[in-house]
């Protein structure tokens, strides 16, 4: 049986989660056991730079981690390196710095101050002057989807009925209703974030992996040797079936 691969869903700014499920996962299969990273490590939490931080280092020290991009690290790059405050993916019409999406959080855990009603050009001007372009170049460089033993890892799932190479990022980090709904099974179990649950759960052809971090719930990474899976937790692994 090959070695189990790890999977840990939207972090959105928790370090001190970041921090405990990568202790677990080292007591559960190694230093270096492999891990994807399911997106969304910015926003709402208060310390998005600490997890970002965190996953540049843990590239440089040649860890096997593959670390996909989702919306919220998009929008984090997007207005840092074009000023843009929205996406048309959210009907709302919300921004970045409106409260709902945590970009404030993001950055104050650089060290900018700010408000949805400031100016934005000031508060532009202080996010490039704090971030790091290492940290934006990192997040834009995040490949979209990882494939692994039947397994399709994404933020935010697929289009169903599309060949992978046709897939759109605006789905692969956005899409919601069509790929939810969907019951038959697709050409992987495609493994996702970016829909928070009350916890992780098994669907039959997916399971999705947002546990709600960025509402204040815990962060539970999840566990695959084959067709099998778990939830790690402090106490060991649970499985996780349909």
């Amino acid at each position: 049986m090959s070695a189990p691969l790890y999977a840990i869903g939207d972090i959105h700014g928790h370090k001190n989660w970041l921090d405990q499920v990568l202790d677990q996962i080292a007591a559960d299969g190694g230093p270096d056991a492999e891990i994807v990273f399911l997106g969304d490590y910015t926003d709402r939490g208060p310390d998005s730079r600490g997890v970002v931080q965190t996953l540049i280092d843990g590239v440089a020290a040649g860890k096997p981690w593959h670390i996909l991009r989702g919306n919220h690290d998009r929008m984090f790059c997007r207005f840092v390196d074009e000023g843009l405050l929205h996406d048309a993916q959210i009907l709302s019409g919300k921004g970045w710095l409106h409260p709902a999406l945590g970009g404030i959080e993001t950055l104050a855990s650089y060290g900018v101050t700010a408000t949805e009603s400031d100016d934005v050009m000031e508060i532009l001007d202080a996010a490039r002057a704090a971030i790091p372009r290492a940290h934006t170049d990192f997040l834009a460089r995040r490949p979209l989807t990882f494939e692994h033993e039947g397994k399709l890892f994404v933020h935010a799932g697929i289009k169903p009925g599309v060949p992978l190479a046709d897939q759109v990022e605006d789905d692969l980090i956005w899409i919601r209703g069509p790929f939810l709904d969907y019951t038959d099974p697709h050409p992987w179990l495609v493994v996702h974030g970016h829909t928070a649950l009350d916890q992780p759960q098994h669907f039959g052809n997916r399971i999705d992996l947002d546990g709600g971090a960025g509402y204040g719930r815990p962060l539970r990474p999840a566990v695959f040797e084959g067709t099998d899976a778990w939830i790690l937790t402090a106490d060991g692994r649970v499985p996780l079936v349909p």
